[in-house]
């Protein structure tokens, strides 16, 4: 594609987004859909031509808006709110999941008469919901922050890790005949392998670096190493076959940690909003009206299974999981749609088959066009439904709900004994030690892949020998961390089985568990260790020797140096991890106690000159005196507001200060009465 045609056609792209974007807020409408009604119209499907010279070049585009769309998503959530949503959010995704693949299947089969193979490939391309529209849909109509909201896309999350295996399953299934449930482990292991080292890397190295970065008050900086990293694992994510969405996700949670993330949030908001608008044209550009018409009875259907069954399921599992009724409605009438990963799943089955006029693809597409539309109507009518199903339910059923959501929150709060719970933190010490030493040793692996000849003609000829070098050392220096970690777990493990006392027996037996559980664990260190050695990394025989005495000697004479660095390390992942609980507890120790009367509200209203300003722009604190303490925007307060905080029409500007400094606030704002 030439440069002229490239510019040609973001151009055009940008000038339709543009103008759809004004319309539909001055309309009042959800923009996504009218970037993928703009997507429909400029298609060649449509008018026989097509407006762009180079559909795919856009398409490819498009998809950096999914990396926007779910690093932002990542920044609004946290470790505490996953820690908070796995026991509602994983039960959901896994029941829903089940549920629908099993309608599509049924429907393929009973109601198409379709083969098995079809039939399964129809039920996972309509068992994940769109994670990036919902996010979109719910920050257009500014409901993000609401109950359900987080419950919903926790639950969206979800199904998209478990979605992954599907494919794997189903992929399987067409070339073999039979499930494949090699295939499906291997994927749900290397996605968890994937997954475990990205957040412990990053909950180690990435908040560190934002703080380095951030305390140079360099935002093109702050931004930049942030968005470096989001790329970077979502390149690796695209490697390993998972989606680019993954990968930013996964960086957004990394950044959400840290004290800067409104700060990153508000200077990548540009960014993000124009590529998920290309990202949604793009999804129009695939729609061919003709073939959607000749299979419309059968999209309907299938939009009719995807919206009914997921929502029913979607509902019924969140309120076992002990969610409100409300709530629970709210998130299945969110959820009641399929997007991108049904494209990817049918374009899956297309590639098979090597046949894109399936009917299969093109139900698959046509129903997730017409639930994505759909999706911002539900959303809208979630909270009138949920208010009519919480007034009809009779006072019995409501008293039975009420105890039994009690009875679920005390499960949950109830953390056991701290023994078990310092049983628990040890056994997933040792867990995540056994990842990273595969996890290091298979990304040596692939490094070792690379062609090297053009840097470096001996590093060439040696670069598995660095790397098994590498790779072992690392494995090495957890050595110490994995001894303590075993003989911790050996010590809680026998307080636990026989007691605290003090008799003789109990003390020998807890000795014994105890040395069982080291010398258990650290011949699974050493299994691991030879396995990775012989598998991942082999090397000469004749080198074998040589490395190993290196490895060993590095390990004897370092020591006292990894024990440092592991603590360290564990250390910084601690705080990432409980960071939001910290700022929390700093900011109920501040309080500020102001004389009555000293505290104003100010509604900003559609004629205020500090619509679209930031609190630096409008320089309050200088030119007022008074002192900006909260902003509340849709019914949810913001407090210690940053100075990117741009204003909008509706926001309630809580601020204190005397009368003449209340007075000034006022005519800046353009406040009256």
């Amino acid at each position: 594609m030439s440069e002229h045609s490239f510019f040609q056609d973001l151009a055009m792209l940008m000038s339709v987004v543009g103008f759809v974007a004004v319309v539909f807020s001055r309309l009042g409408w959800p923009k996504v859909l009218g970037y993928i009604l703009a997507g429909v119209l400029m298609s060649e499907h449509t008018w026989g031509g097509g407006f762009l010279n180079d559909v795919d070049t856009v398409r490819v585009v498009g998809q950096l808006g999914i990396v926007f769309l779910m690093f932002g998503m990542g920044l609004s959530f946290s470790p505490k709110d996953m820690r908070s949503l796995r026991s509602v959010a994983l039960p959901t995704a896994v029941f829903d999941t089940v549920m629908m693949v099993w309608l599509g299947y049924t429907v393929g089969t009973k109601v198409f008469g379709w083969s098995p193979v079809r039939s399964v490939f129809l039920g996972v391309a309509i068992c994940d919901s769109a994670t990036t529209m919902l996010a979109k849909v719910l920050d257009e109509i500014g409901w993000m922050r609401r109950q359900f909201a987080k419950y919903a896309l926790g639950t969206s999350v979800c199904e998209d890790i478990v979605c992954v295996g599907a494919i794997a399953v189903v992929t399987g299934f067409a070339h073999g005949g039979k499930m494949s449930v090699g295939a499906f482990l291997l994927s749900l292991g290397g996605l968890a392998l994937f997954f475990l080292t990205v957040l412990v890397f990053g909950f180690i190295f990435v908040p560190r670096l934002l703080k380095s970065v951030s305390g140079r008050g360099d935002n093109e900086a702050l931004v930049l190493a942030l968005l470096g990293v989001c790329f970077f694992v979502s390149y690796f994510a695209y490697q390993f076959e998972f989606s680019l969405a993954l990968g930013a996700f996964l960086v957004g949670l990394l950044g959400s940690v840290s004290d800067v993330r409104q700060r990153i949030g508000a200077l990548a908001d540009p960014l993000k909003s124009m590529f998920s608008a290309m990202f949604f044209v793009s999804i129009g550009l695939l729609v061919d009206p003709a073939a959607i018409w000749a299979h419309l009875p059968q999209i309907l259907i299938v939009s009719a299974v995807v919206m009914v069954g997921k929502c029913f399921n979607v509902t019924v599992a969140s309120i076992a999981t002990g969610l409100e009724v409300k709530t629970a409605v709210q998130a299945g009438f969110s959820l009641a749609q399929i997007g991108e990963f049904a494209f990817m799943v049918a374009i899956i089955y297309a590639n098979l088959f090597n046949d894109a006029g399936d009917p299969m693809f093109q139900i698959a597409v046509g129903a997730s066009l017409l639930t994505t539309m759909l999706n911002p109507l539900m959303v809208k009518a979630s909270e009138r439904v949920g208010d009519f199903a919480v007034r009809r339910l009779p006072d019995r059923v409501k008293g039975a709900l009420a105890s039994y959501r009690a009875w679920m929150e005390k499960i949950r709060s109830s953390d056991g004994s701290p023994t078990f719970a310092r049983l628990k933190s040890s056994a997933i010490k040792l867990c995540v030690y056994a990842v990273l030493i595969l996890s290091v040793s298979v990304i040596c692996s692939m490094l070792h892949t690379f062609d090297y000849s053009r840097f470096s003609t001996f590093f060439e000829r040696h670069d598995r020998i660095f790397f098994f070098f590498a790779a072992n050392v690392f494995a090495v220096s957890l050595l110490p961390l994995v001894f303590m970690s075993a003989r911790s777990l050996g010590a809680e493990a026998g307080l636990v089985l026989t007691g605290d006392g003090s008799a003789r027996w109990q003390v020998s037996m807890r000795q014994l568990i105890a040395f069982a559980a080291v010398a258990a664990v650290l011949a699974l260190f050493f299994v691991e260790w030879t396995l990775v050695n012989v598998s991942v990394l082999p090397i000469p025989a004749r080198l074998r020797g040589v490395a190993s005495v290196a490895v060993l000697a590095a390990g004897v004479f370092g020591w006292r140096f990894f024990v440092r660095a592991g603590r360290r390390a564990t250390q910084r992942f601690q705080e990432a991890l409980t960071a939001e609980e910290r700022r929390e507890s700093i900011a109920r120790t501040m309080t500020i106690t102001v004389p009555e009367g000293a505290v104003q509200q100010l509604r900003l209203g559609p004629d205020s000159p500090a619509i679209g300003e930031t609190v630096v722009t409008l320089n309050i604190r200088a030119k007022t005196g008074a002192t900006v303490v909260s902003v509340q925007r849709g019914g949810v307060r913001t407090r210690n507001i940053g100075p990117d905080w741009e204003f909008r029409i509706g926001d309630i500007v809580v601020a204190i200060g005397d009368s003449s400094q209340i007075a000034a606030l006022k005519d800046l704002l353009g406040v009256t009465g």
